[in-house]
């Protein structure tokens, strides 16, 4: 059983094998009133949320708990108190249950959702590059092993779910703003504004400037027109995201001829976004590389990509103690 708990969403999921049985996810919708997850509403929900999300998930795949062998938990990174929910759980379960609990790092977790055995029938081949795009997270890792990756590549500020987040805010657009932004770029020209990209030396990224950059071109034209956002909406989007997607695209062609690397993959949040995997798509047709993209319900958080990540660690025995405490800032 995997359990998902790291930030807004209280997942849990079952796997045999390598397919999954069921993947239950609650969403908090309380936080769109604030304009942002709001960390103890959002632990809140999560203990309300976590026993009969997991009840469900037993019951949609047919099974009984006594037939669960492990439980695989995410253990960050993530907000703590969100983190801890899901960890208390898991290590009740098992004591209950008397059987081993493992730890799951959220952004492997991510990245190894590209094997679940219904996401697609061409899986990565090792090693492979990966494009981690999530709210909280942007990174290039270099995928050589199930559980064997290095970070090449990281955000030096915001990530670039937080960028389309944040303009989406300047833009009058309620949170989520991502969605909304990709929604309405599909209508707009991407060509329309131009924005700045930063430069930011190897493999790293930097999104914190474009806020900046599209906070003071929306000034600087409402001064002129006030209704300047209501009727170039779509358009400020689609440049907005044009930007965003040409930024993710640079570094990752870099790091790909740089390491010779002809498979790439993207994971996390963002991955659902449009232009995104058009980008990736179009690499595929251009630069002759093999390109994998995950199914919806598996690019955002979930718990089918914590319990598939649990499988590789049960089948190498690394279990966790009782004694083991969420990690907010866990790395790769």
């Amino acid at each position: 059983m995997g359990i998902e708990s790291s930030c807004d969403d209280t997942s849990a999921a079952i796997l045999k094998n390598e397919a999954i049985l069921s993947n239950i996810t609650a969403n908090q919708e309380i936080h769109a009133e604030w304009g942002g997850v709001v960390p103890e509403l959002a632990s809140r929900a999560h203990q309300q949320n976590i026993v009969p999300v997991v009840d469900a998930a037993i019951k949609k795949a047919g099974i009984q708990k006594e037939d669960i062998d492990s439980v695989a938990f995410t253990n960050g990174p993530g907000l703590m108190g969100s983190l801890l929910v899901g960890v208390s759980f898991a290590k009740a379960f098992s004591l209950a249950m008397d059987i081993p609990i493992i730890e799951v790092n959220h952004m492997q977790a991510h990245i190894l959702a590209h094997f679940i055995e219904d996401n697609e029938k061409n899986k990565p081949n090792f090693p492979f590059l990966c494009l981690t795009v999530s709210g909280g997270h942007t990174q290039l890792v270099m995928v050589r092993d199930y559980l064997d990756m290095e970070v090449i590549g990281s955000t030096k500020d915001d990530a670039a779910g937080e960028a389309f987040d944040k303009t989406a805010k300047l833009l009058g657009l309620p949170y989520p703003g991502g969605p909304l932004i990709d929604k309405l770029a599909r209508e707009g020209n991407p060509t329309a504004f131009t924005f700045t990209k930063p430069k930011v030396d190897g493999f790293d990224f930097s999104f914190s400037g474009l806020k900046t950059n599209v906070l003071q071109f929306l000034e600087r034209e409402k001064r002129k027109n006030p209704n300047f956002i209501s009727e170039n909406l779509t358009d400020i989007c689609a440049s907005i995201q044009h930007t965003i997607v040409a930024i993710l695209e640079e570094k990752l062609v870099a790091a790909a001829r740089h390491f010779n690397c002809r498979e790439l993959a993207i994971a996390g949040g963002v991955s659902a976004n449009s232009g995104v995997r058009n980008m990736l798509l179009s690499l595929e047709k251009k630069k002759k590389m093999k390109v994998h993209i995950p199914r919806f319900e598996y690019c955002t958080d979930n718990a089918a990509m914590i319990a598939i990540t649990g499988r590789y660690h049960y089948l190498n025995k690394d279990f966790a103690s009782q004694a083991i405490t969420p990690n907010a800032r866990m790395k790769i």
